[in-house]
């Protein structure tokens, strides 16, 4: 049994869908889908993990499709999982922010998550949010490859520490990674800064060092946009 946020007991998981569940056989090839709005469809109703028994909605990417810029961060907000839209709270408003000072359009991009519904724990009667765990990643999987599959990034940046480990390799540090490209998924440049909501938590000189930090990382990524779209 799983206890959820409110403190009731679930079972695990049902065999809802099982030929997506990794429980009955193989998953599915990638031309079961043709289009990214039967993925977000099929995602949709996902129970592949036990984030299905307490989130309201799926909060799966948006974007253009296809997009040579990919944005990754952790999981839905409580926002997010109600607008069943990812970066619409306030760290979301902050990231748009730093896009605008980046030179960089949202509407020109992809962005996600690396888990499509809400982690969450509870602290007495405050239901807050989570970090999500290895085996809710493991379970999101199919819809990240898909995503990647019809976004076709040029390169993807990752928002915490949490994407970039999925991403690029387990031992990755923010502090000791960021500011270059890595060789991550499916080979495609890959680069991480800081989450936006680590910086909201920040006062003074040290926000807007970090912010600036950020700033720098959109901008490396734009460069690097630019500069294959030149050979090309």
């Amino acid at each position: 049994m799983e206890e959820g946020v409110h403190g009731e007991e679930f079972p695990r998981a049902p065999l809802f869908h099982s030929y997506l569940m990794g429980y009955a056989g193989e998953e599915l090839q990638d031309n079961h889908w043709q289009t990214i709005d039967e993925v977000r469809t099929e995602a949709s109703v996902c129970c592949r993990c036990n984030l299905c028994y307490t989130r309201t909605n799926v909060v799966f990417g948006c974007g253009a499709v296809p997009s040579r810029l990919m944005v990754v961060g952790e999981g839905p907000g409580a926002e997010e999982d109600k607008e069943a839209t990812p970066f619409v709270g306030r760290a979301g408003r902050l990231l748009d922010q730093i896009f605008l000072k980046s030179g960089i359009r949202r509407e020109d991009m992809w962005i996600t998550n690396i888990v499509r519904c809400r982690p969450t724990a509870k602290e007495g009667e405050t239901v807050r949010n989570r970090a999500p765990r290895s085996p809710e990643i493991t379970a999101c999987n199919i819809w990240m490859e898909q995503e990647y599959r019809f976004v076709s990034p040029s390169v993807v940046i990752c928002l915490g520490a949490v994407p970039a480990q999925a991403l690029i390799g387990r031992g990755f540090r923010i502090g000791e990674g960021r500011g270059a490209l890595h060789n991550g998924r499916r080979g495609i440049p890959t680069t991480a800064t800081y989450h936006p909501a680590y910086v909201l938590r920040l006062r003074g000189p040290d926000r807007a060092r970090i912010e600036g930090l950020m700033i720098k990382d959109f901008r490396m990524a734009a460069e690097h946009m630019a500069a294959e779209g030149t050979q090309k």
